[in-house]
């Protein structure tokens, strides 16, 4: 792909590293920006900047958030007995967009994959077994998406806990095998945890 300008190339270049994105849908945005009001593609730079500047991880428990503690967190109508356990915060959102779940989370930051290097300690394990313990838990939902890495994990996890009287439970499994929690349906994934099943590590 020729540019006549060196400047509208380089915007193309990094457009074009937006996941789904490609030259022709990059050029097409860079020729948007190029005709758009100068305010307004401030606002949009500015926007961005913020994304790395201002944006926080909840110390609690891992969300992105605005403040060092998440809204959900520190909110007095959410049942603090119950954790959701996801993979990351983008999990979150999907949950929370079905309207069906009032718990708490947990953000794992990743599942165990020893192929790729990820041990139990390279992800937010300990973390959560203290909450579960320091917060008094009585139940924790597996959201973790149906692969072997997911399962893995959720084994891992539940043998930890195993000791205790925590339930432990799955979303179920209306999320096809293999298949990643930020791509399935509203309804489905509503469904899934409404219907929750208790979490068997299939001993």
């Amino acid at each position: 792909m020729n540019f006549p300008s060196k400047t509208i190339e380089n915007a193309v270049e990094q457009l074009s590293r937006f996941p789904g994105i490609g030259k022709k849908t990059a050029l097409r945005m860079t020729l948007f920006l190029l005709k758009d009001k100068p305010e307004l593609v401030h606002q949009m730079t500015q926007a961005m900047e913020d994304l790395k500047t201002k944006v926080k991880y909840c110390s609690n428990c891992g969300n992105v958030s605005d403040a060092d503690i998440c809204s959900i967190c520190t909110s007095v109508n959410r049942n603090k007995k119950l954790i959701c356990v996801v993979k990351d915060f983008q999990d979150i959102i999907s949950i929370e967009n079905t309207g069906q779940y009032t718990g708490m989370y947990h953000v794992l930051g990743g599942v165990i994959s020893p192929i790729d290097g990820i041990g139990p300690e390279e992800i937010n394990i300990d973390t959560l077994l203290k909450r579960v313990e320091a917060d008094g838990v009585e139940e924790l939902v597996f959201a973790l998406s149906a692969t072997m890495e997911g399962d893995t994990t959720a084994f891992y996890i539940s043998r930890k806990l195993e000791h205790t009287q925590v339930k432990i439970s799955a979303i179920s499994r209306g999320i096809a095998v293999g298949g990643e929690l930020e791509y399935a349906d509203e309804i489905t994934l509503g469904r899934s945890i409404l219907n929750r099943v208790p979490y068997s590590s299939g001993r």
